[in-house]
């Protein structure tokens, strides 16, 4: 038979129901969480597509962001939870531990009926779940290729994922705030797209084929 087509990543979001994101994130996570499990301390001081930060501060980050995340599912919008945790001594076994939390809130019950409060992103308002729970996927797509390309390894995600994480990608704002201090993703970078995963990291400020 036929393979199916990859379908339009328009379609693919808006056609995902609030159920398939929290899979899909989950699914984003592990891959992460596979990758993470494969650094060691000697790959803590390598720099990542993510400028001006090495991989021990990006995981940092990353770890962090599941707690924010985590917090905002329960309606804590408490600017606190954001703040950079330290990695510890066992970096595995810190990101894993935060993976678990922000997995495990995304599915608690009721947990798509509630607003959350993302304060690094406005303190004016909240999101809906589908929403912050897109952003999350799309942070975690983005950031498992940062550290795969910064490890020099392959990472490959399910290719419904990628056609749901393109369609959230194609409506992150452009203009003047992605060149701010603090900014999650940086200005669209010029690419030839030769997959999905290339025009998902080209469009939030990465070069498909960092570091060259």
């Amino acid at each position: 038979m036929p393979s199916t087509p990859p379908r339009e990543p328009a379609d693919a979001f808006a056609s995902a129901t609030d159920a398939d994101l929290v899979a899909l994130d989950a699914q984003a996570v592990a891959v992460s969480v596979d990758l993470v499990a494969h650094v060691t301390a000697a790959d803590l001081d390598r720099p990542t597509p993510c400028a001006g930060w090495t991989l021990h501060g990006l995981l940092a980050h990353m770890g962090t962001q599941h707690h924010g995340f985590a917090a905002a599912s329960t309606g804590d919008g408490d600017f606190a939870r954001w703040r950079l945790r330290p990695l510890g001594p066992d970096h595995v076994a810190t990101y894993r531990e935060a993976a678990d939390v922000v997995l495990a809130s995304f599915t608690a019950p009721g947990v798509l009926d509630r607003a959350f409060p993302l304060p690094e992103l406005t303190t004016t308002r909240s999101f809906p779940a589908r929403d912050a729970i897109s952003f999350h996927l799309i942070d975690y797509v983005v950031h498992s290729w940062d550290v795969a390309r910064t490890l020099g390894v392959e990472v490959r995600f399910d290719q419904r994922l990628l056609d749901v994480a393109l369609g959230v990608a194609r409506t992150v704002p452009v203009g003047g705030y992605r060149t701010a201090p603090g900014t999650p993703f940086g200005p669209v970078v010029p690419w030839t797209a030769e997959t999905r995963l290339d025009e998902i990291v080209a469009l939030l400020g990465r070069s498909p084929a960092w570091p060259h």
